[in-house]
């Protein structure tokens, strides 16, 4: 009955309650409660418009179910993410960001999966740098003892989700998304102190912003950069103008920031864009030996010091910006990339 009342709520336009959100999203685990039912209540919140509580909600139920992955040390560590579902087949940025901050000393935990919207997803590329997406605890906590980074593979942490999965395929085969496209950032079964997140909407950048304050994200921010004639991306670029929002420690900031008000230029898109999992490694190698274009270098030392921000290792995004680009000269992310091989080679 919980569904069939709360798909008659919600047809008529009413958010659910904190309790009631919660129940609704344990139910949808549950291999007992009919497809139909489960499509039913997911459309009707995408069709009457999901609200921060709601997300949150499903958010602290799926993170509650997912698999603990057994992670010791991780105080103050960071994930940088998108939601994915921006379509805008640009290089992986948020990655390659959370690799160098991996590689100056920051900790990151990062949580992702393969390409759903795009040529090469977090995951393909690390696989790619030779990260085992199935490495068992013991290699995870030693590849975030001796690389500040630990990976951690969605469907290896989400055992609840082949419960939905179905009824998820089926609506993206319709066109239709729900409130799972927002999930993936919020349900990092490693719970990272702070966070770096991408939407595909601007519109979701402030409820998805009051949502991570429920969870307890002690910083963040989050960020949808419009980059011209209805294009956007779900991370911070210098080809547009990016609306952000702050959680926690943070929490003041609410507005735009352009590429200028970092000390960058604009850039156009076509210097973002990505490829295959082959072509985005030649981008990292063209990124690393600086002959990246100059709007993906800046690009990428605008995520990475928004990231230095956050984690209170730069006093401002000016600041973060700057060390961005003397950690990515330095040389130390071609040191760190042949350490991970030698670590998941042991």
């Amino acid at each position: 009955m919980l569904l069939k009342d709360a798909i008659a709520s919600v047809s008529e336009g009413n958010d659910l309650k904190r309790e009631t959100a919660e129940a609704v999203a344990r139910s949808l685990a549950d291999a007992s409660v009919p497809g139909e039912h489960k499509k039913a209540i997911l459309l009707a919140l995408a069709e009457k418009g999901e609200v921060a509580d709601e997300v949150a909600a499903f958010a602290s139920v799926f993170q509650d179910l997912a698999t603990n992955p057994g992670l010791s040390g991780t105080e103050g560590a960071i994930d940088v993410v998108g939601t994915g579902g921006d379509r805008s087949g640009s290089f992986n940025i948020s990655t390659t960001s959370a690799i160098i901050l991996a590689a100056s000393g920051v900790p990151v935990v990062k949580h992702g999966n393969r390409s759903v919207t795009s040529k090469c997803g977090s995951a393909d590329f690390l696989e790619a740098l030779g990260i085992n997406l199935k490495a068992p605890q013991t290699l995870r906590q030693r590849s975030f003892d001796e690389l500040n980074f630990v990976f951690l593979f969605a469907p290896a942490f989400h055992p609840a989700f082949k419960e939905v999965v179905p009824i998820r395929k089926e609506l993206a085969a319709e066109g239709k998304r729900t409130i799972f496209n927002l999930l993936g950032p919020l349900i990092n079964p490693g719970r990272p102190d702070h966070l770096l997140m991408g939407v595909f909407s601007a519109s979701w950048v402030s409820p998805l912003a009051e949502a991570l304050g429920s969870l307890k994200v002690k910083s963040g921010l989050v960020v949808n950069s419009a980059i011209g004639e209805g294009g956007v991306m779900d991370e911070f670029t210098c080809a547009g103008a990016n609306r952000v929002c702050g959680v926690g420690t943070l929490n003041h900031l609410n507005g735009t920031i352009s590429p200028v008000d970092a000390g960058l230029s604009p850039c156009a898109f076509d210097d973002l864009k990505g490829g295959d999992v082959a072509q985005n490694l030649k981008m990292l190698d063209a990124l690393l030996d600086g002959s990246a274009p100059q709007g993906l270098i800046d690009t990428i030392c605008l995520n990475v010091g928004a990231a230095l921000w956050i984690t209170d290792r730069a006093d401002d995004l000016s600041a973060g910006v700057k060390q961005a680009n003397e950690i990515l000269q330095s040389g130390v992310v071609s040191k760190w990339l042949e350490r991970v091989k030698a670590v998941y080679q042991k």
